[in-house]
């Protein structure tokens, strides 16, 4: 990870290295973001850390970024439990967006939208010049559902490198969206972040979870009663291989070294 001045210390979970931002310094953290300065970051929670337990080359791509963000209620308190007191609240990817795209308006920043289905990017788009009037978004792109070949990754620099934007938003789910970020971040020369659902939520596709029950942790259960097909594996044992993470971090923790 690079050393990066406005990080407010880090701590490990799962093996994994998380920044301790809370969701302020998060936003101040992207609005520094500019084009020609590549930065790769991960929003990290209960499933992306459970999938690092069982996946060491995961694992280190994850320790290999400049911020990881803790997008998760429980992974936010075994921060502010190891001495990182700002940590009251997760950095919620859809909201990390939204704020950053508000604040990013007075300081002229360039929104580059990629992932999802064309509809769905396209409403994204729409709803949120709608939402923020005076929001640079300078392309909105949907990719194809596998990796890309090395002619269309040429052709995706040469459109980043024409519209120069500072921030890259990245759809694809977990864990595509992170593998994304960690191969291109340095061939795209921008702030690349990961933020899945988001597009979903802000496009108006699916409904965002209620304030209290994201406040009280219960996000996942809410999304698992809307989806219980797609979910059911994510969360059930997604969230018990993060339990078991935390319990056993201490060994982990002295084998990782510092």
């Amino acid at each position: 990870m690079s050393d990066l001045s406005h990080t407010p210390g880090r701590f490990r979970c799962c093996g994994v290295v998380i920044d301790g931002h809370a969701p302020d310094t998060a936003t101040a953290a992207l609005l520094e973001s500019r084009y020609g300065t590549p930065r790769g970051t991960h929003l990290c929670n209960a499933y992306t850390l459970s999938l690092a337990l069982r996946d060491e080359k995961y694992r280190a791509m994850l320790n290999e970024a400049d911020i990881n963000f803790s997008d998760g209620h429980y992974l936010a308190k075994v921060g502010k439990k190891r001495g990182h007191d700002a940590m009251t609240e997760r950095v919620y990817g859809p909201d990390l967006m939204y704020n950053t795209m508000d604040a990013g308006r007075e300081h002229g920043l360039k929104h580059y939208l990629y992932g999802a289905s064309p509809e769905t990017v396209a409403k994204l788009k729409t709803s949120l010049e709608e939402k923020l009037p005076g929001v640079d978004i300078v392309a909105a792109e949907s990719p194809p559902f596998r990796a890309l070949t090395t002619a269309e990754l040429d052709e995706l620099e040469d459109r980043v490198a024409d519209a120069k934007p500072d921030l890259f938003w990245v759809g694809l789910g977990t864990p595509r969206q992170d593998e994304f970020v960690a191969l291109h971040t340095k061939r795209l020369r921008c702030t690349l972040v990961p933020v899945g659902a988001a597009f979903d939520f802000w496009s108006g596709n699916k409904p965002m979870a209620p304030k209290f029950v994201q406040k009280h942790g219960l996000e996942w259960a809410y999304r698992l009663a809307t989806e219980p097909r797609r979910l059911w594996k994510r969360y059930l044992i997604g969230n018990t291989a993060f339990i078991y993470g935390v319990i056993t971090d201490s060994r982990r923790n002295r084998k990782l070294g510092p």
